[in-house]
């Protein structure tokens, strides 16, 4: 049976012709009609997999939205529980390690600090061993000025939380910090003052302003050398505290660069949501590890990708990513920080979640022509796992905003 659709139409698309395949960069522009899509893609098989041993690889999970709770912007976040930790169980089986409670769950947009704990010990208690890392953050803090001293404060609560429920602390970068701090001697205060005190090696974290904004000029300096020389100085000063760094910054260059100066027990942690194929192949050297939200959206791929590198298989392995590419810069195109609106998406179109909501009402955070390009690309890319349920919801969704298709 052919599967097929009218979406809105986008720039360089033709009446009758499928989707551009781009998605490099912000959404395409509007052609404001509609084109028939037929899907093309090929989904990738899921099965069931083990942990790859060449890499280690995080997926940064998102959270479901309780449909009858009260989501609205500036609310308390009510979580559907039972799909949150459903689409946990699912990376699980795909051999995929997740990063909980990091800004693809919507911390600092709509995720709350109560909240937050409560995912962290549900998700905590069903992990397989060694396999979650958390986020820890300061984002407990009311808006407003803060000391260093308050700063500290809160990020040791919610250490003391994450290692209560016997998890990897992943130390988030700090609004509030970089807020609060004036020079890299005040990052230093901070983070050695974490780093003793832990009683585990953390993975530190890097999220560049493209992510969020109020994070600009991290580290103490809007040069992005001067501010790996801090990291890189940290890190030896606190090896045996560092496991690694999760670097999101869209560099590709900037973050291989960093990768060459770090000890080599201390992995890099790609983030980078554009360049993740080749950072994770490596150049024959080094290689990255990974921690991406992108990872989420596309997990039977990034499965069976990883699986092609533990065999040695590059042209797989290749074969498997390349496709998602564009899948990726689309869902994490300008304005970067409302990507979390493309992971939920995908999550409902493949059955994860039963509607397409979020905590804070972020599903508005992308228009319908964004979306309707993100299942362009996500059926090229092989991820809709369930074409003709993915193709009844997006109708529906297309319905909701009055396209009748």
């Amino acid at each position: 049976m052919t599967l097929a659709l009218k979406l809105p139409a986008v720039g360089g698309q033709r009446k009758g012709g499928e989707g551009t395949g781009g998605g490099s960069g912000p959404s395409p522009a509007v052609r404001g009609d509609l084109v028939e899509y037929r899907l093309v893609g090929k989904p990738v098989a899921e099965g069931t997999y083990t942990p790859a041993v060449s890499r280690l690889a995080f997926a940064a999970a998102h959270v479901v939205a309780d449909p009858l709770g009260d989501n609205a912007p500036g609310a308390p976040a009510a979580i559907d529980w039972e799909h949150t930790l459903q689409f946990r169980r699912h990376l699980w089986s795909l051999g995929l390690s997740v990063a909980e409670a990091m800004d693809t769950a919507q911390r600092g947009m709509g995720l709350d600090w109560p909240a937050t704990q409560e995912l962290i010990r549900r998700s905590a208690a069903e992990a397989p061993d060694g396999r979650i890392a958390v986020g820890v953050g300061t984002d407990q803090l009311p808006a407003g000025e803060h000391t260093l001293d308050a700063v500290i404060a809160a990020y040791e609560e919610q250490l003391a939380v994450a290692e209560q429920a016997g998890a990897q602390p992943i130390l988030m970068a700090s609004r509030a910090l970089c807020a609060a701090a004036n020079s890299p001697d005040d990052y230093r205060k901070v983070y050695d003052r974490l780093l003793a005190q832990s009683s585990r090696p953390v993975i530190l974290h890097w999220l560049g302003a493209m992510f969020d904004p109020a994070l600009d000029g991290y580290w103490g300096s809007d040069s992005l050398d001067t501010a790996a020389d801090v990291v890189v100085g940290l890190i030896a000063d606190h090896t045996a505290k560092v496991d690694g760094i999760k670097v999101s910054l869209l560099d590709a260059a900037k973050e291989v660069a960093l990768r060459n100066r770090l000890p080599e027990q201390v992995r890099l942690y790609t983030g980078d949501d554009f360049n993740y194929p080749e950072l994770i192949r490596g150049d024959g050297l080094r290689h990255s590890d990974a921690l991406l939200g992108i990872f989420a959206a596309i997990a039977p791929a990034a499965a069976a990708a990883l699986k092609a590198l533990d065999d040695g298989d590059l042209g797989r392995y290749e074969q498997v990513f390349a496709p998602t590419v564009p899948l990726a810069r689309q869902i994490f195109s300008a304005p970067t920080y409302y990507y979390k609106t493309g992971i939920a998406l995908l999550a409902w179109l493949n059955g994860h979640q039963p509607g397409f909501g979020m905590v804070g009402g972020l599903q508005t955070g992308r228009s319908l022509p964004h979306l309707a390009e993100t299942f362009r690309l996500a059926d090229q890319a092989g991820v809709l796992t369930r074409p003709d349920l993915a193709v009844d919801r997006f109708r529906r969704l297309l319905a909701v905003h009055g396209v009748d298709a």
